[in-house]
């Protein structure tokens, strides 16, 4: 069921980003050919004025065709006015930007929604899950209560902090297992339970473990700290999006870029995890493709807003053949950025996972 809900939310996002294209292109009177949820082969349509409504086989997003998005398109008389292309220059960016305007606005209000309505996950001392191979699936049931470890209560913070305390008698090695055992006051189903367990050193968190993971619940926060919040967040993720470009020329930055599989995987641990924060990653994928969107290469919308502007200075219209150059460049650098991500999650599914 999560990996429907994720496709879901992907396509919604895709089709939100259309839609706003289409009411942008009817607001300003350009010819509107075809909107379609979904991709080719059409299994339903209708025809509307002038445009053609249809829903496609493909769930991959949706589509809006306009008249004469292309330079070179051969079309009547009647037609050619209301092209794209025989538009003034902000008719072009305002329908061209009001895609990546609704995916902005879609995130900035996703993140108020989290923030105010459900607040940030705070962990309590609720055991969600034990780790196979840990000493806690032996003595640990999900749904327990760590009350006290070794006659010392406290919140999920200090639990793990006494936990760690323990050592094991020798070298802290991989696996070793603590010289002395923890004392673990246990509430399980109203009944308090005491159990005895030796923690094991984890070299990847490098600290003790009993190998469980603790129960997570949300506080929605006020409006202006929700509002300040989602703010602080909108700035963080725009901004690592914007510089995707110049972290491609550092290698180990590259190293860090996901995909389509490895944000699929994320948000399929974190619906599994965690359901609620899933709103909030809806609201950075849908705040990402608005920022990737605006980068000024075609055929993404940025690029058909700087060639737009580099008209606006010209006072003139760019050749068609610079465009279609400009094009393939820009397809080239998507594609390289695409490949990237694929390489990257393959090389950490190789690895053991994300």
């Amino acid at each position: 069921m999560s990996w429907v809900i994720i496709v879901f939310g992907f396509v919604m996002l895709i089709v939100f980003h259309e839609l706003g294209h289409f009411t942008a292109a009817k607001a300003v009177g350009m010819r509107v050919e075809r909107f379609a949820l979904f991709f080719p082969p059409l299994i339903v349509k209708k025809k509307i004025g002038e445009t053609e409504y249809g829903i496609g086989a493909l769930p991959l997003g949706g589509y809006v065709k306009i008249s004469g998005m292309s330079p070179a398109e051969d079309l009547p008389d009647e037609v050619r006015t209301r092209a794209y292309y025989s538009q003034p220059v902000w008719k072009r960016i305002v329908v061209i930007g009001a895609g990546p305007f609704v995916n902005l606005v879609i995130a900035f209000v996703v993140l108020l929604i989290f923030w105010g309505a459900i607040g940030p996950p705070v962990s309590n001392t609720s055991v969600a899950a034990t780790q196979k191979g840990f000493p806690a699936q032996r003595v640990l049931h999900k749904g327990d209560e760590v009350v006290a470890v070794d006659g010392q209560s406290g919140n999920a913070e200090q639990i793990s902090k006494l936990i760690s305390s323990h050592k094991c008698a020798g070298k802290q090695v991989n696996g070793c297992l603590a010289k002395d055992p923890v004392h673990l006051l246990i509430n399980r189903h109203g009944k308090l339970t005491e159990v005895t367990v030796k923690p094991r050193y984890d070299a990847g968190f490098k600290r003790m473990l009993v190998g469980f993971s603790y129960g997570i619940e949300h506080h929605p926060q006020s409006l202006g700290t929700a509002l300040h919040d989602s703010v602080n967040d909108f700035w963080y993720v725009a901004k690592q999006t914007a510089s995707l470009p110049a972290r491609i020329l550092n290698s180990h930055e590259r190293k860090q870029i996901s995909g389509v599989v490895g944000v699929s995987d994320v948000a399929h641990t974190t619906i599994n995890t965690d359901a609620a924060l899933a709103v909030r990653l809806l609201a950075i994928v849908s705040l990402s493709l608005a920022i990737v969107n605006l980068f000024p290469f075609l055929p993404l919308d940025g690029g058909h807003i700087f060639w737009a502007l580099v008209e606006l200075v010209r006072r003139r219209p760019v050749s068609y053949s610079v465009m279609e150059r400009a094009g393939v460049v820009g397809f080239m650098l998507v594609i390289a950025l695409f490949f990237i991500g694929l390489t990257n999650d393959i090389g950490r599914i190789n690895s053991g996972g994300f």
